[in-house]
């Protein structure tokens, strides 16, 4: 399982390092030290609370969200596997996207609840991009 450093973790719910770290601090998502001695948030971890993050449970600070050409990076969240199609959901900060694409391309990504991917939107279609 993927595993996030506090920066990361704050790139991914939109807000700022000490913001993540205050929330780390608090207990409000688990966290692991690594050999150096980082602290570090499980992928499944990270993806339950960006969920709660994104449905307004958390936020401290009044952070400006923006998409640079549409794209929004975030962590999936949700991976719903059918015959021949499938359902991912990623948060993006306070943004929950989700995407119907084929199977065969969930599969051919790697896509798992818990990593990194960024959704790019074009009208209304949400393309998913592994990170």
């Amino acid at each position: 399982m993927q595993s996030y450093t506090i920066g990361q973790a704050a790139r991914l719910l939109g807000v700022s390092t000490d913001t993540a770290r205050r929330w780390a601090d608090a207990g409000r998502v688990a966290t692991h030290r690594d050999e150096g001695g980082r602290r570090l948030i499980d992928g499944r971890d990270l993806a339950a609370f960006s969920i709660e993050v994104g449905q307004g449970g958390s936020s401290e600070e009044d952070v400006s969200y923006t998409s640079a050409r549409n794209a929004f990076p975030g962590i999936v969240t949700a991976v719903k596997l059918g015959d021949v199609a499938a359902q991912v959901e990623i948060q993006a900060g306070p943004h929950r996207l989700v995407s119907l694409l084929t199977r065969e391309a969930v599969e051919e990504l790697g896509l798992e609840v818990g990593m990194r991917a960024t959704a790019r939107v074009k009208s209304t279609s949400v393309h998913i991009d592994r990170v």
